[in-house]
């Protein structure tokens, strides 16, 4: 390395795409999976599964954060040395469940937790949403934030996070229904907008359709997975992100700089400043029942009846 050059800032991140069983303790799996991925890629630093890996969509295994079931995953974080983002699990506090993605450091501390802000209404229904953005520190290295699942399909979460620092986003999904091929796309348009990479890990069996996709700060598809388990080892370069953000997407396009110098502020955002009525006329967020009109409508829905039934589907 020349006299004063600073280090490349690099890190290895590793997706895992677990077989997830609904309802069943996955942790002995997880701790399995961080050792073989270890063993295979020791140069990964940051391992992430998939939302609800830990025990599925079982609201009825939710357990308060700091719980026995966090400790657990804190002693595979400290025995291998790393980074742990174990998906999500199920946090109860009170009588509210939260869906809640712990960050935990090597050293076992759990730096952070993340609750779901836009829980996947109205098919997961009685998980309250989470109203803090949360990015966490490697020091020296990299500034990472967390989302999960639906909150992708909402771009002012992933603006937020990179708008807070993040060169990097960590988002644990759960998808086994038929938008999957959307979800890939919303993916690759958030790295791209936001220039960061974008890590969207899903779960295979009882957890989704797996097609996990990691995206580079120009947009470009690293990887995606097929339908079965695998581990998806990258590493990350972070001197990269900064080089597109300063000259632009592929040297083109230089999206962050525009947002920050634009001459325009959302009021769509400011509930005191715009009644968005048009909105208000779409009815209630309530499952659909059959039979579905022709408009796209469906027959009445009681508002009750449609949170009564728990799908397995995390959102």
């Amino acid at each position: 390395m020349p006299v004063g050059a600073s280090a490349p800032r690099r890190i290895g991140i590793a997706g895992v795409q677990m077989q997830v069983a609904c309802g069943d303790d996955n942790i002995p799996r997880m701790a399995r999976l961080v050792a073989h991925t270890k063993h295979r890629f020791p140069w990964v630093e940051v391992v992430l599964f998939p939302e609800l890996a830990v025990f599925g969509s079982d609201p009825s295994r939710a357990q308060p954060l700091p719980g026995e079931a966090e400790e657990r995953l804190a002693d595979i974080a400290r025995h291998h040395g790393v980074w742990l983002i174990p998906g999500s699990i199920f946090e109860r506090e009170n009588a509210v469940i939260f869906n809640t993605a712990p960050v935990i450091a090597p050293n076992g501390t759990v730096a952070a937790r993340y609750r779901k802000m836009f829980p996947f209404r109205p098919y997961e229904p009685g998980v309250e949403a989470g109203a803090a953005f949360v990015v966490f520190d490697i020091p020296a290295v990299v500034r990472i934030g967390v989302s999960i699942c639906y909150d992708m399909w909402f771009p002012e979460t992933t603006r937020t996070l990179v708008a807070m620092g993040a060169e990097v986003i960590l988002h644990p999904t759960m998808t086994d229904t038929i938008d999957r091929d959307i979800e890939l796309s919303i993916a690759r348009a958030s790295a791209a907008t936001n220039q960061c990479y974008f890590f969207d890990i899903n779960g295979v069996g009882d957890g989704g359709v797996g097609r996990s996709v990691v995206v580079d700060p120009s947009g470009y598809l690293l990887h995606e997975g097929g339908h079965g388990q695998e581990i998806i080892p990258i590493l990350v370069d972070l001197d990269r992100v900064r080089s597109e953000r300063e000259t632009g997407l592929r040297g083109l396009g230089q999206p962050l700089k525009s947002f920050r110098d634009r001459r325009v502020e959302f009021t769509v955002y400011d509930r005191s400043r715009l009644a968005a009525h048009y909105l208000e006329t779409l009815g209630p967020l309530v499952k659909p029942r059959a039979p579905i009109d022709g408009s796209g409508s469906s027959t009445a829905v009681n508002r009750e009846e449609a949170y009564v039934v728990r799908d397995d589907a995390g959102g």
